[in-house]
C-alpha cells in the first residue's frame, strides 16, 4: 500500500513546524481594537509586570501580554516598560487588545458530530478520512474549514482554536476552544498532562496482558514521513490495557500520558504490535492461519489504522468542573471486531470437534 503524508497526531501543545496554512482569504473581518482600563491591586505589589498583566488578564497567553508590552500596547501609569519591571500596586494598565485573525481558511458547511457544546468549549467526533487542518494539497474540506462555519469567530483563536489534533485516518474525540481564556486553559492543562485521553486500538498479535510503553520518540532520521523511538528523542509515554483478546489480535484500551506525533501508532509497532490496517507502521497486511472468508475480507477490506479517540475529560476552562465525552466506536471497527470475534469463535469450535 502506498505511503501518504498524515496529518499530525495529538500534541500536548501545537507546534507550528511544517504546516502549510492557506492565508489567501479571510474567515471573518478583524475585531476592532478593545482597549481597556485596570487598575494594578496593592495585593501584586513587587512582581513583574507581565506577571502581573497575566494574572489580571488570565484569558491570553504571557507569550502575547509580553509581545504587547514590547510594542507598548500595553502600558504602565501610560508609559512604555519593560516585561521584568516591577510594579509598585495602584497603578493603572491601558492595554490595547487587537483581536486580529489568526486562522484563514474558507468556511465550508460540512456535517459535525458535536458531543459536547458551551460557549467556552466545543468537543466533536472528527470520522476517519477527515484532515484537521488546511495544508499542501488539502485547502479545504479540513475539520477547520468545518469549524469556520460553524462558528465564525472561531478564525480570531490561533488553530480556529483546535488544541491538539488526530491523525487524518483516526476518528474519534477532540476538544477545540471557542475563546482565549479557554484556549489558554486546555492548553495548559495538555502541558501538565491534565487532560485524560483514551483509545480504544486493534493491533496485530495476541498480546496476554497491559503494560506502559516508556519510549522517546521523534522524528524518523531517513523517513520524514514517519516518527521513531529515538535515544534523543521527546519523552513518550503510553499505557495499554486488553480490553478483547482475539485469535491473533487484540483489542486495547491506550491512554496517553504525553501527546507525541504518532505516539500511539509508533509505540505499538515498536513492540511489535503494530495497530491493524496502519500504512505507515504496520508493514504488509497478514492474515491469521485458517481465517474464516468473511475475517479475510474484512481484513482486506479495512484500509485505515484501528485507532479511535474513545474518551477525553478535561477540566471546564471557566467552572473547572470535569467534562467526560466519550465518542461511539465507528461502524467500521465494530465490524472489524466482530469478524475477529466470530473467526474465534469458528477456530474454537473445530478445535473442540478434532
Amino acid at each position: 500500500m502506498p505511503q501518504t503524508p498524515q496529518d499530525p497526531v495529538d500534541q500536548a501543545a501545537i507546534d507550528d513546524a511544517g504546516e502549510a496554512v492557506d492565508d489567501t482569504a479571510p474567515a471573518i473581518d478583524a475585531r476592532p481594537v478593545d482597549h481597556r482600563r485596570l487598575q494594578v491591586p496593592e495585593s501584586l505589589s513587587g512582581g513583574r509586570f507581565d506577571a502581573v498583566l497575566a494574572e489580571m488578564l488570565p484569558e491570553f497567553s504571557r507569550s502575547r501580554l509580553s509581545a504587547w508590552i514590547k510594542s507598548g500596547d500595553a502600558l504602565l501609569d501610560g508609559a512604555q516598560v519593560r516585561p521584568r519591571d516591577p510594579v509598585r500596586g495602584g497603578e493603572t494598565v491601558t492595554v490595547a487588545v487587537a483581536r486580529e485573525i489568526e486562522t484563514r481558511a474558507e468556511p465550508e458547511d460540512i456535517p459535525l458530530s458535536v458531543l459536547y457544546e458551551d460557549a467556552e468549549v466545543l468537543v466533536v467526533d472528527k470520522p476517519a478520512g477527515l484532515v484537521v487542518h488546511p495544508g499542501a494539497g488539502n485547502h479545504s474540506g479540513t475539520l477547520v474549514n468545518a469549524l469556520l462555519f460553524r462558528d465564525p469567530t472561531l478564525a480570531l483563536l490561533p488553530r480556529a482554536g483546535i488544541v491538539h489534533r488526530l491523525d487524518k485516518d483516526t476518528s474519534g474525540a477532540m476538544v477545540v476552544a471557542r475563546t482565549l481564556q479557554a484556549h489558554t486553559s486546555l492548553v495548559a492543562q495538555l502541558s501538565a498532562r491534565d487532560v485524560h485521553r483514551q483509545y480504544l486500538a486493534v493491533v496485530v498479535g495476541a498480546l496476554v496482558s497491559g503494560g506502559t510503553a516508556n519510549a522517546p520518540i521523534d522524528r524518523h532520521p531517513r523517513d520524514r514521513l514517519k516518527m521513531g523511538v529515538r535515544d534523543d528523542g521527546r519523552e513518550a509515554v503510553t499505557h495499554y490495557r486488553l480490553r478483547e483478546r482475539f485469535r491473533a489480535h487484540t483489542a486495547l484500551e491506550c491512554r496517553l500520558e504525553t501527546g507525541r506525533t504518532h505516539q500511539i501508532r509508533v509505540h505499538m509497532a515498536h513492540l511489535r504490535h503494530a495497530i491493524l490496517g496502519d500504512p505507515l507502521y504496520g508493514g504488509p497486511l497478514k492474515l491469521p492461519k485458517a481465517a474464516s472468508e468473511e475475517l479475510v475480507a474484512t481484513l482486506r477490506g479495512f484500509r485505515r489504522q484501528a485507532l479511535h479517540a474513545e474518551t477525553l475529560e478535561f477540566a471546564h476552562p471557566t467552572t473547572g468542573e470535569p467534562v467526560r465525552c466519550s465518542a461511539p466506536v465507528p461502524a467500521d471497527m465494530l465490524a472489524l471486531m466482530a469478524a475477529l470475534r466470530a473467526d474465534g469463535a469458528l477456530h474454537a469450535q473445530a478445535t473442540r470437534r478434532r
